[in-house]
């Protein structure tokens, strides 16, 4: 269940509706007539548009109003998590909509984290799925956001290191990973360009690189959808961008994957027979030897 981010009098009725995870989207009109009443009631009306100033969250203090005027699109996330990395999802493999996203107003709204040799692309690595882009740094290189935002998330993670997320204007949210040192802290507001953290080789990582994600709803999209991205190039392909279901195909292929988790007493043969599965295929698409044994707690890929 999420927990709503704003504490008031209200804070009930908002929960309720949160609660109903896989049909959030049902409530998005409700949650709008909600959303307006509650700033009638406090006779606020708050400017999106509204240039935000130097500060840091202290969310206790805050009402919903409050948190729609200074949270970038509180109204598309229904709230601002602090501690997931990937933070409150909706599947867009389905959406039928288009999402137009405005990127930039003019040259001045948009850097580059870091130009660099590209050394992994989004999509397949290893079998694995790789949901962002991997390019060259040293360690100490100053890593920048690309747009004015808020850091939702600045922390250590076994995986990605030193991690930062940046909830931007636009609805997007950017990932910053296996950084060396971070240098904001969660909830404060950084400009286009400002220095977030140095480059490094934390987390799960050979080598100094950037791993560089982009999110929309908790949802990963190519960076090179939105940025043109290579070996010397960092920049955004225009000025607005249009988010389909089409951006998310690989991850409705990755969904369609199918794992077996190995037990005691599992083998190759009693998998294959179980999913109707060659050996074969199972060593093939795993990259295993049939002569190794499995772990128990290994995950196998069966279709």
């Amino acid at each position: 269940m999420y927990k709503p981010f704003v504490l008031n009098k209200y804070t009930l009725t908002i929960q309720v509706i949160f609660t109903t995870r896989s049909s959030l989207m049902n409530y998005k009109i409700l949650l709008t007539f909600i959303i307006i009443s509650f700033s009638q009631v406090a006779n606020c009306n708050p400017d999106p548009n509204e240039v935000l100033k130097k500060t840091v969250i202290t969310p206790i203090k805050w009402d919903i109003t409050d948190s729609l005027y200074h949270i970038p699109a509180y109204d598309k996330y229904c709230g601002f998590d602090q501690k997931s990395i990937w933070g409150f999802k909706i599947d867009q493999t389905k959406t039928k909509d288009t999402s137009h996203i405005k990127l930039v107003h003019d040259s001045c709204d948009f850097h580059s984290p870091w130009t660099g040799r590209v050394t992994s692309s989004y999509g397949w690595r290893k079998n694995r799925p790789h949901y962002g882009v991997d390019i060259k740094l040293n360690t100490g290189d100053s890593v920048k956001s690309v747009f004015e935002g808020m850091i939702r998330v600045s922390k250590y993670s076994k995986s990605y290191g030193n991690v930062i997320v940046v909830r931007h204007q636009n609805g997007l949210e950017t990932l910053y990973a296996h950084l060396s040192k971070r240098t904001v802290k969660v909830g404060e507001i950084i400009e286009t360009g400002q220095t977030i953290g140095l480059g490094g080789n934390t987390g799960r990582s050979f080598g100094s690189h950037l791993h560089f994600e982009t999110r929309y709803l908790g949802e990963p999209i190519n960076p090179k959808d939105v940025f043109e991205i290579t070996d010397t190039t960092f920049k955004v392909h225009q000025k607005k961008f249009d988010l389909t279901a089409d951006n998310f195909a690989f991850l409705k292929e990755v969904r369609r994957i199918k794992y077996h988790r190995v037990r005691s007493g599992d083998s190759l043969w009693r998998i294959s027979r179980r999913y109707d599965v060659t050996i074969n295929k199972l060593c093939r698409i795993n990259k295993l030897n049939k002569k190794k044994s499995l772990r128990i707690g290994q995950k196998i890929r069966y279709n």
